[in-house]
């Protein structure tokens, strides 16, 4: 069993109440949606040893850095349990921000990602749909820009046979993008310590985790608690987000959608 943490000006609290805290404070914000195709809506952020090469693998699966992306829901909350060793912090950018600057950069190359690009579903897809889906980076819709993105899953998609190949000039689009987002100008880096919890709006913010070393001991090691939550009071999206969402109805919107899982809340894995 996981020693007592120590929430931050709290007192000490073991595993299931934290995780029943956690998960209380995120039904104020929001319904907890499916996080993987087991059905986890309270999820668990840690290296498991999988291979990060491996089109099947979930990032946060693994000790390497994540990239800039957004995930599968309106807001994305994380709690720290505990740290790493070396590395692993948390690195926030805004949306909005990185395409001003691009668009004040490179307009043309801001323009290409406004069409559709196509993203590794990573084996987590609903029978009769394709592998991938298909949704513009940059998204202008009931006056506002919506960002949806993760770079590694856009190239793992090039795998299939009937993906369309990337433009040279989208390969250009992302790789600025991707420049900017990396411009420490451009973004926000921290690390959690144990008790930290950190909500984020996922349609103007991208998040990443840096690589990490971690402790030898499986009992000191990484590990953060996770809710995807979809709030009744959301923004509105564009029709082609349901390709990825599951709907775009307010307040029944997001998560990984695979028949038969049915909704958890395992307290460890």
């Amino acid at each position: 069993m996981d020693p007592p943490l120590l929430v931050r000006r709290a007192r000490r609290v073991g595993p299931g109440t934290l995780a029943t805290l956690f998960w209380g404070l995120g039904s104020y914000l929001g319904t907890a949606v499916s996080q993987n195709a087991q059905g986890h809506v309270l999820g668990h952020v840690k290296d498991l040893g999988y291979d990060a090469n491996n089109p099947s693998t979930r990032l946060y699966q693994t000790n390497q850095r994540q990239g800039y992306h957004t995930d599968s829901a309106d807001i994305v909350g994380l709690l720290c349990v505990r740290t790493a060793r070396h590395g692993g912090l948390s690195s926030l950018a805004s949306t909005v921000t990185v395409y001003n600057e691009m668009y004040r950069r490179r307009p043309d190359l801001a323009r290409v990602l406004f069409e559709p690009v196509h993203t590794d579903h990573r084996g987590e897809y609903r029978p009769g749909h394709k592998p991938y889906f298909s949704i513009p980076v940059f998204n202008f819709h009931a006056g506002e820009l919506t960002g949806i993105y993760q770079r590694r899953y856009i190239e793992s998609a090039q795998r299939f046979e009937d993906t369309p190949r990337l433009t040279p000039q989208q390969v250009d689009a992302l790789d600025l993008f991707d420049a900017l987002l990396d411009d420490p100008e451009l973004h926000l880096e921290m690390r959690l310590e144990p008790g930290d919890m950190q909500f984020i709006h996922n349609h103007q913010i991208l998040h990443d985790r840096t690589a990490f070393e971690d402790w030898p001991e499986p009992e000191r090691r990484r590990h953060l608690l996770r809710l995807w939550l979809c709030p009744p009071d959301g923004r509105p999206l564009p029709p082609v987000f349901a390709e990825r969402y599951g709907s775009v109805e307010v307040g029944r919107r997001g998560g990984v959608h695979v028949p038969a899982s049915e909704l958890k809340a395992p307290l460890d894995i």
